[in-house]
């Protein structure tokens, strides 16, 4: 089972002059998209139980998700008021004493024996004390599972920027696997190039950097050669939940290769990673053809001769 740890909330997303709830948080997007595609996953973040957290709880059980890690409270479901531009998303976030902003380390459960791999990232790893629960979470057990991270930087979200940049740092080294946006790379290393930025974080702890670049396409960077991925054409609606779905679309790769454990990471070939890109390409493409994060399920996929 994939385990994905951080937040949910719901995506304001403008409509006819108004405004219209949709599902979301980067790593719960990520977490259905996971479930959608076929593979194990469980979600580990405060649900709350207002009609908001009711709705979050019950797409995740449609997706096949495990939920009974989840801790269930009276406290409010986050909102991210959403604006476009050029279809590109935007967002200001309403979290203050939300369920999941407020998550704590002794919430956290003993992780069951199925779990296989984590995946964290998102707004979650920025405010405490849920982002100190989730750090907590990842060096309690990146020794023995493989960790995937997604920072997916909100610099807005951001107070204190020193002290978010430390958690990164720690983070970071303890990830396997690191997604990062061209955004991401600009706020985290804006002297460096994206290869530069890969090439640093690899020699600090990961197996694999992933770059993605909107219609530019995706590269891996890890111990060979780069593996580069071109985007998929599609008729784009608008981003939301794109990479997002891009990381379960790869998460999903490796796990149907048998590659998502340490053994396979460190024994990494290039056709493996080209598959797994391929993918995260496809489901991304899906995604961003329909309003919403709103990811594909298995039966839309492509399926290979």
């Amino acid at each position: 089972m994939i385990l994905c740890a951080g937040e949910s909330l719901i995506d304001m997303v403008p409509q006819d002059g108004a405004f219209t709830p949709h599902l979301g948080g980067a790593v719960y997007n990520t977490t259905v998209a996971l479930g959608r595609l076929g593979r194990p996953t469980g979600y580990l973040w405060p649900l709350s139980r207002d009609p908001f957290g009711e709705q979050l709880s019950h797409r995740l059980q449609e997706a096949g998700v495990r939920t009974d890690l989840c801790p269930r409270t009276h406290r409010l479901t986050t909102l991210a008021l959403v604006t476009l531009d050029n279809g590109n998303a935007r967002y200001a976030f309403y979290d203050e004493g939300s369920a999941g902003r407020l998550f704590a380390q002794e919430d956290l459960p003993d992780l069951p024996s199925e779990v296989e791999a984590l995946f964290v990232g998102g707004i979650s790893l920025v405010p405490d004390p849920c982002g100190a629960t989730i750090e907590h979470l990842v060096s309690q057990n990146h020794h023995n599972l493989p960790v995937m991270m997604d920072p997916n930087i909100r610099p807005f979200f951001v107070n204190d920027a020193e002290a978010f940049r430390a958690r990164l740092d720690r983070l970071l080294a303890m990830a396997d696997i690191v997604k990062l946006s061209s955004d991401d790379i600009e706020w985290l290393f804006p002297d460096l190039s994206p290869e530069q930025a890969a090439r640093s974080l690899l020699s600090s702890g990961p197996k694999l950097v992933l770059h993605t670049a909107g219609e530019q396409g995706a590269t891996a960077y890890w111990a060979g050669e780069p593996v580069n991925m071109k985007s998929i054409r599609a008729n784009v609606v608008d981003t939301i939940g794109a990479g997002d779905t891009f990381n379960a679309g790869f998460l999903a790769g490796l796990h149907h290769q048998g590659a998502l454990n340490k053994q396979g990471l460190d024994n990494l070939q290039p056709e493996v990673i080209r598959n797994a890109l391929k993918t995260a390409a496809q489901a991304a493409a899906i995604v961003v053809s329909r309003a919403g994060a709103n990811p594909p399920w298995a039966h839309e996929m492509p399926q290979d001769d």
